[in-house]
């Protein structure tokens, strides 16, 4: 049934924080907060593509050495990597060296660097679903992959020439951002709860 179950400090919380500390420590501090900022939320967009097909931790635990190899992520700088950026990244061993989501993250960059500033944040945010129309899931069956909001701010995106990002990527963004609360009802973080 996987409703939420007691950390080690007794609080309940979503089962899938509880199988590492990294986890837990990203359950109860981050996954699920509001995030704003075109560059933060191009860091996020970033590295759920990096994710894809792959587990989050393995991200979690290299997401620093993502920072330094993007320059934060800063939008600015890395619309203005060149070639030789390029084959440097996909010689880090520090980050995934996948020729696809390296090529998407640059051009994305390239793409959002001629947007306005605040308008990946509006146009992200605008696909935030009414949180009233929302149950809390009791269960992480009640959690869905993907939702009609994902699927519109995918195609969204897709439409503005930003690449490697499906509803499935989108729903994770969505989750990690904020703009929607899938910890489940029991949990101690959820609402933007301080467990402990």
């Amino acid at each position: 049934m996987s409703t939420a179950l007691p950390a080690p400090d007794g609080g309940l919380r979503c089962p899938w924080g509880l199988s590492t500390e990294d986890y837990l420590t990203y359950h109860d501090t981050e996954w699920g907060r509001t995030v704003h900022g075109d560059d933060a939320l191009f860091e996020r967009l970033c590295l759920e593509a990096f994710q894809s097909g792959l587990s989050w931790l393995t991200i979690l635990r290299r997401r620093e050495t993502f920072r330094t190899a993007f320059e934060g992520f800063a939008i600015e700088a890395v619309a203005k990597f060149t070639d030789a950026d390029r084959e440097r990244l996909l010689a880090d061993p520090g980050i995934i060296r996948n020729k696809a989501k390296v090529d998407a993250t640059l051009a994305n960059a390239k793409v959002l660097a001629g947007w306005r500033a605040g308008e990946l944040d509006e146009l992200i945010w605008s696909y935030a679903p009414d949180p009233a129309g929302r149950p809390a899931p009791r269960t992480l069956s009640d959690v869905p992959a993907v939702t009609p909001e994902s699927t519109a701010l995918a195609k969204a995106l897709k439409k503005r020439s930003i690449r490697f990002v499906g509803p499935t990527t989108a729903y994770a963004l969505m989750q990690a951002c904020g703009l929607v609360d899938d910890h489940l009802a029991d949990c101690v973080a959820r609402g933007g709860g301080t467990p402990g």
